[in-house]
């Protein structure tokens, strides 16, 4: 199977300057969880909603004023639309990801790839290591406390 089949097309874009509160705003009306961000027909980075929160709103950024380059994820990684999902899948797992941009041999974006898209229309084949990246996280959250729980 092929990403072009289970990929998302005509992703969203930004720019660099949008302000987090209004990537936000565009994450929350489209109902998704990333942007990926262009500058000259280039792309430059990725934003995610973990992203405004971690490295945005808790690092004392102000949406309203803090632009989409102080919180983004540079050094994006992505995929063409003609590999295997297995292999993309792969990638997504050892770099710690759940979106990844498509592009065209032209290297234009066409599409993202989201965790969501394979579970949703992706083959059986892909389940274990679909269930292992949920699992992966689903660790990370087990491993920190709960608000007002012990931590010694």
């Amino acid at each position: 199977m092929l990403i072009r089949e289970v990929m998302t097309p005509h992703a969203e874009w930004i720019s660099p300057d949008t302000l987090l509160a209004e990537a936000a705003a565009k994450m929350r009306d489209e109902g998704i969880g990333c942007l990926p961000v262009g500058d000259n027909d280039r792309l430059v980075g990725m934003l995610t909603d973990r992203d405004i929160v971690c490295r945005g709103v808790a690092a004392g950024l102000d949406p309203g004023r803090a632009k989409a380059s102080e919180a983004m994820t540079k050094g994006v990684t992505w995929c063409f639309e003609d590999e295997a999902v297995d292999a993309v899948l792969q990638r997504m797992d050892t770099k710690e990801i759940h979106h990844i941009p498509v592009l065209n041999r032209q290297k234009r974006m066409t599409g993202i790839l989201t965790l969501s898209d394979i579970a949703l229309r992706g083959s059986q084949d892909f389940a274990g290591l679909f269930g292992h990246l949920a699992a992966r996280d689903a660790r990370h959250h087990d491993a920190r406390p709960t608000p007002g729980q012990a931590t010694h």
